[in-house]
């Protein structure tokens, strides 16, 4: 796979502030940089303590009914704190990346696929169903971050193996993975079983 190194892989993107976040999964606070992508749309890395020059990285694309609602339909607010205690704990970073909701492809889009879901389709067959891709997301923000954050090389903290491709496509380095394996429930069972046969995750 060709890496891109173009000028707008490398800028782009524009940190606008630097702050202390204290969070109920640290002792001490996490160093949240906000950023302002080329495309107007908002993100964020919060950053605890590093060792070594390959930090260890979770990209967690943005999920308000499972992050915020608590929403027992995914895994992602499992993962979410999962991560931030795993960081707190060994030192990380978690890009939080903002228009990746329903992968891609926006809130109420989420909701119509939900819609299909309960009817007995799986995310897969929803998203076509309603002529959207099954997964529209793009992680240039998350390696143009990375560059302004001064990492050229990572481990990366996901099942998914897409992100990773999704770094190496903007030339980030990743020199390995680590699983983020959280426990399955009666309404995402089959949502973690699609994902692990149609895309390939690690579960």
């Amino acid at each position: 796979m060709q890496a891109l190194r173009s000028k707008d892989v490398a800028a782009d993107i524009e940190c606008v502030a630097v702050v202390d976040m204290p969070t109920a999964y640290s002792p001490t606070a996490f160093r949240a940089h906000s950023f302002i992508a080329g495309d107007g749309i908002e993100h964020m890395a919060l950053v605890s303590p590093l060792t070594g020059e390959r930090p260890l990285v979770r990209l967690h694309s943005e999920c308000l009914t499972g992050d915020a609602f608590g929403s027992l339909r995914c895994d992602c607010g499992p993962q979410l704190q999962a991560s931030l205690k795993r960081f707190a704990e060994g030192g990380g970073i978690l890009i939080y990346l903002r228009g990746h909701e329903g992968r891609g492809i926006g809130l109420a889009n989420k909701m119509r696929a939900y819609a299909l879901q309960d009817q007995g389709m799986d995310t897969v067959e929803a998203n076509l169903a309603l002529g959207l891709p099954e997964d529209g997301r793009d992680y240039l923000p998350a390696a143009q971050i990375l560059r302004h954050l001064g990492h050229e090389q990572v481990r990366l903290l996901t099942n998914n193996p897409e992100k990773v491709l999704g770094l190496q496509r903007y030339g980030i380095e990743v020199i390995g993975t680590e699983t983020l394996i959280t426990p399955p429930n009666p309404f995402n069972a089959v949502y973690l079983k699609t994902k692990a046969r149609k895309f390939g995750h690690f579960l």
